[in-house]
């Protein structure tokens, strides 16, 4: 059976990005807004948490509760910290500035992978520091200073747009491409190897193309309990439209389950019982609906 989705925030202007849930509601952002906001299924209620955050795309939980977003307006990585800050999670790479995140998973060993594709839209502030020449997953882990040090992890993707770790942390999930005429659209799996590298990928599942043009890949992924692939795929101009596919960890499709509105964009179970999935999407909604299952959450 369809999962029934309804609209419960927005739209606000412009894209909704990053969602996750806190423990008792739904944080998700406005991304060219620059709001963080916050909607609680009890009341209904949508609050406004912070604003001013430039352009943050992809949140996610570290495993102490902390909470990081993609700034693609900044081109860094940014932790939202309980005074009210947003603090950089910044270093080089080679000596150069990455590019803009669009999305992010923290492990238990609190490094931070996330995806670093170009964005058409152009950044904050002069334009001095050229984009780099690859698009790439990219990982933040401390040093024995405590310094943010950043590693290029991908060396094979075009323009990664989403990333998840499967449950044992094991395996790294990514979304690899946009929907463009001579571009891969992707869902892969990496293994993560003992040393913290990444071995060679598995392709779970390609998009295709029509006479309409090329069919949008996955913009968002998150986990059910079970260890499925939650992913936020497809939109109204071509292929079979907008929705939610769970895919089977071998990449085989278990479920679709079409939405009501254009193009979804990140995705994250929350509720009670964490059997409520919350879809935002490129055209400034939040969804609800009733899952057919419950959400994986890491311990803390």
């Amino acid at each position: 059976m369809a999962w029934q989705f309804e609209i419960v925030a927005g739209p606000v202007e412009g894209p909704a990005g990053g969602v996750v849930w806190d423990g008792a509601a739904v944080l998700f952002t406005a991304i060219d807004d620059g709001r963080l906001l916050r909607f609680d299924p009890q009341t209904r209620a949508v609050t406004e948490v912070r604003r001013y955050i430039n352009r943050v795309n992809g949140l996610g939980s570290g495993p102490g509760g902390e909470l990081y977003g993609a700034q693609e307006g900044g081109r860094r990585l940014v932790e939202f910290v309980p005074d009210g800050r947003l603090v950089a999670v910044d270093a080089l790479l080679d000596g150069q500035y990455h590019n803009q995140p669009s999305d992010l998973v923290v492990d238990q060993r609190h490094r931070i992978w996330f995806t670093d594709p170009h964005h058409p839209a152009i950044p904050f502030g002069p334009q001095i520091f050229p984009m780099l020449a690859h698009q790439s997953v990219l990982r933040f882990e401390r040093n024995e200073r405590r310094a943010w040090t950043v590693k290029r992890m991908t060396h094979d993707t075009a323009a990664p747009r989403a990333v998840l770790l499967s449950p044992d942390e094991k395996t790294l999930y990514v979304a690899d491409g946009e929907p463009r005429a001579g571009q891969r659209r992707e869902l892969r799996a990496y293994p993560v190897r003992d040393d913290g590298s990444l071995g060679r990928p598995v392709v779970l599942h390609a998009f295709g193309e029509d006479y309409r043009g090329a069919h949008r890949g996955i913009e968002g992924l998150c986990l059910d309990a079970d260890g499925n692939i939650i992913a936020c795929a497809g939109w109204r101009e071509s292929g079979p439209g907008p929705m939610i596919v769970v895919f089977a960890p071998s990449g085989a499709v278990i479920e679709t389950h079409p939405l009501p509105v254009d193009r979804p964009n990140k995705c994250c179970f929350g509720g009670r019982d964490l059997d409520l999935l919350f879809v935002t999407t490129a055209d400034g909604h939040l969804c609800q609906a009733k899952a057919g299952r419950r959400g994986f959450r890491r311990p803390l």
